[in-house]
């Protein structure tokens, strides 16, 4: 089995992909300092696939002790970067700790990749990289525009990072542009944890639906949408995890037609904040409690995919829908809410 490196490894699309990883004949290592994650999530993968994933807790922006992760596995066959900080709003806040966090463990992750001769790296992007494109969808080819927050300079900047690096050497990369990834792993036995108040509409959704947050706010009604909310391409975040594995299998069967190639994740279907939300009050049966806020900063108007070349060439094809997306979020978000009410603080690590 070729061993990979799954950075993030107990985070929200990381541990997802792990277990996609494990099932699709994969041996993983994941490396996570739990600063934005729980290792408990480990344990849900184990459940689901019966491997037990070792986890390296240590904070990739320390060169020595990323370092040290590839000395003990010199067999490593490829990386999956997922590692990084993810919320738009925080970035504005705190735009330093960002470009530190984000840009810094990445180039320590590729200075050992290209120390260590690992041949295949795929990297973590994001739609963002876009910025406000003046249409939609986007493909691969929409000229990027200035980013709207630090977060998604972070992931400019990223990929130009891991774009020149593969010209400097033998690294074969992929570079996944994420639309918006939400709802859990149809087993419901792992999910979305946001530490603090949750910054992703989604979860923030289930949270107030359940009773952990009084009320929800929707950022802004005046949008030049149809309904005036902003517009966003949400995917399941196992169709996201499923990618992972056929980017890997593409670069490892020698399809790539050059060492660094990009592809969109995203189900090419536009959906508004307002129906979301209506997807969500229709598949659980709750009358969710929301009120309009102004506009936030960092937040674009529209935008959603073109997927055909993920389709074409990955052989990629989303399975879930919209009400799938919902309907798991929330079997996820009462799981907690169940697991909390019978372990108490036992179970106080997955909350």
């Amino acid at each position: 089995m070729k061993k990979i490196l799954v950075t993030g490894g107990c985070g929200y699309i990381g541990s997802h992909t792990i277990v996609d990883l494990i099932q699709n004949g994969f041996h993983v290592i994941s490396a996570d300092n739990n600063s934005r994650s729980k290792p408990a999530i480990l344990e849900g993968v184990e459940r689901i696939t019966g491997v037990k994933v070792k986890n390296y807790t240590v904070d990739l922006c320390i060169f020595d002790d990323t370092h040290a992760v590839f000395v003990e596995n010199p067999d490593i066959d490829g990386i999956i970067h997922f590692a990084a900080y993810k919320a738009v709003g925080e970035s504005v806040e705190n735009p330093l700790m960002y470009f530190e966090n984000n840009n810094n463990s990445l180039i320590n992750i590729l200075k050992c990749a290209s120390e260590f001769n690992i041949p295949h790296f795929v990297f973590s992007s994001s739609c963002t990289v876009y910025g406000n494109p003046d249409e939609s969808p986007v493909t691969e080819n929409t000229i990027t525009k200035e980013a709207e927050s630090p977060y998604g300079y972070t992931k400019q900047m990223g990929e130009q990072i891991v774009r020149l690096t593969a010209n400097s050497n033998e690294l074969q990369t992929i570079l996944l542009r994420y639309f918006n990834p939400v709802g859990a792993h149809p087993s419901i036995q792992i999910g979305e944890i946001p530490i603090g108040r949750p910054a992703n509409l989604v979860p923030a959704i289930t949270q107030t639906a359940i009773g952990k947050l009084p009320q929800m706010q929707v950022y802004g009604n005046d949008y030049p949408t149809r309904d005036g909310s902003c517009l966003r391409d949400y995917i399941h975040v196992s169709d996201i995890a499923h990618a992972h594995t056929l980017a890997l299998h593409y670069l490892i069967d020698h399809k790539n037609k050059s060492n660094c190639e990009v592809f969109n994740l995203g189900t090419g279907n536009g959906y508004t904040v307002f129906e979301v939300i209506k997807a969500f009050e229709k598949v659980s049966q709750q009358s969710l409690n929301y009120t309009v806020a102004p506009r936030r900063p960092g937040d674009i108007t529209a935008i959603y995919a073109n997927n055909e070349k993920a389709r074409s060439l990955l052989g990629w094809s989303p399975k879930y829908n919209l009400d799938d997306m919902m309907l798991t979020a929330w079997s996820w978000e009462m799981k907690l809410k169940q697991e909390e009410t019978l372990f108490g603080g036992k179970n106080a690590q997955l909350n």
